[in-house]
């Protein structure tokens, strides 16, 4: 079955703003995603089924084409647009130096230390 090309005007401005706002590289993300996924727990015989959420879902979309989102994927950028926005508006008194702050914006894919 072949998609139509053409997306909602919505849709386009949210890829967009998802991959300003995600502004870790895919492969990044995962080595990030291996990290903080592997604990005290070893990895099953498919380590990126057990990535962390939703993490795993913001990679999947970063590794898709925008003719090929469904809409769970559209609905994972939002998410993590949204996600992402309320945690930079949120920027603790620390700042970049809160491991913390700077560990949950990573789980999403954004890089605080990465200039726009």
């Amino acid at each position: 079955m072949v998609r139509e090309q053409r997306l909602e005007p919505e849709v386009e401005v949210l890829w967009d703003d998802f991959h300003a706002e995600v502004n870790v590289p895919s492969e990044q993300l995962r080595q990030w995603l291996l990290t903080r996924g592997s604990g005290e727990e070893a990895f099953g015989p498919n380590p990126d089924l057990d990535l962390p959420e939703p993490g795993r879902q913001i990679l999947a979309v970063l590794r898709k084409r925008k003719v090929d989102l469904t809409p769970e994927d559209i609905e994972v950028m939002r998410d993590a647009v949204e996600r992402i926005r309320s945690l930079t508006a949120a920027k603790p008194n620390r700042g970049n130096a809160d491991d913390e702050w700077r560990h949950s914006l990573l789980d999403l894919g954004h890089d605080v230390l990465v200039e726009r």
